[in-house]
């Protein structure tokens, strides 16, 4: 038996407000993305990438339409259905690197097991060792302060990663960083897709960026107009 997709919007909407007030963010969006897949998600302020991966990251629930998550109704299930989701098969990275200032390298990256109920010992291997895939070991000592902008972001990566995730929704995740960090952080998550399987979806306004992706999805006004390989779209 086939399994189903990893992600898929069928007829997706996210209404705010009411009346003359109503802003269709996404408007009846259909979408699939299929586990092992790196997308990039592009489009101008206010075209609806960030909505979508609010929803995509269960960190909201469309209006109408359906999201389903390896087959299950994600728009469907409760706070702490969702909240339960996301820490089993979710990670996160920001633009901002949401690092704890006054914890180290190490506790940051130990903060999805906590909430997952790992133990102290083997919790500290398994976050040592997500550290150790981003090349960062030498530094679980640090805390964020005493390191650079894109060793941060190594750091917000190894957490998201240290749970073994299907996927990561990453959000901007260079947009903070130069140019040649910004190309180490994306050979990073390619590895990752490329030698774990994860699935990778990505918000990005970089072309650049949006280029080491396997698919580019672009929103115009809560809409979908484009889909196929980034060469392609671009």
């Amino acid at each position: 038996m086939t399994p189903p997709p990893l992600i898929q919007f069928d007829g997706i909407s996210r209404i705010y407000g009411t009346g003359a007030g109503e802003v269709r963010a996404l408007d009846n969006v259909d979408m699939t993305i299929e586990a092992g897949q790196f997308v990039a998600i592009m489009g101008p302020s206010g075209s609806g990438k960030s909505t979508a991966m609010n929803i995509l990251g269960c960190l909201d629930a469309p209006t109408a339409g359906t999201y389903r998550f390896k087959g299950v109704d994600a728009g469907g299930l409760s706070l702490d259905q969702r909240a339960l989701l996301r820490r089993s098969y979710i990670g996160f990275v920001f633009q901002g690197y949401n690092l704890l200032a006054r914890s180290s390298a190490l506790e940051n990256v130990e903060l999805p097991l906590i909430y997952k109920g790992m133990r102290g010992s083997a919790r500290r291997a398994a976050a040592m060792q997500a550290l150790q895939d981003v090349g960062l070991e030498a530094r679980a000592h640090h805390d964020p302060s005493q390191l650079s902008g894109g060793q941060q972001q190594r750091v917000a990566i190894a957490r998201a990663i240290v749970g073994r995730p299907d996927v990561i929704m990453a959000d901007e995740p260079t947009g903070n960083l130069d140019t040649a960090r910004s190309r180490e952080i994306m050979e990073l998550l390619t590895s990752f897709n490329r030698d774990h399987g994860i699935t990778i979806v990505m918000v990005t306004h970089e072309e650049d960026m949006a280029a080491y992706a396997h698919r580019l999805i672009r929103f115009v006004d809560g809409r979908i107009t484009a889909d196929g390989a980034p060469g392609e779209v671009l």
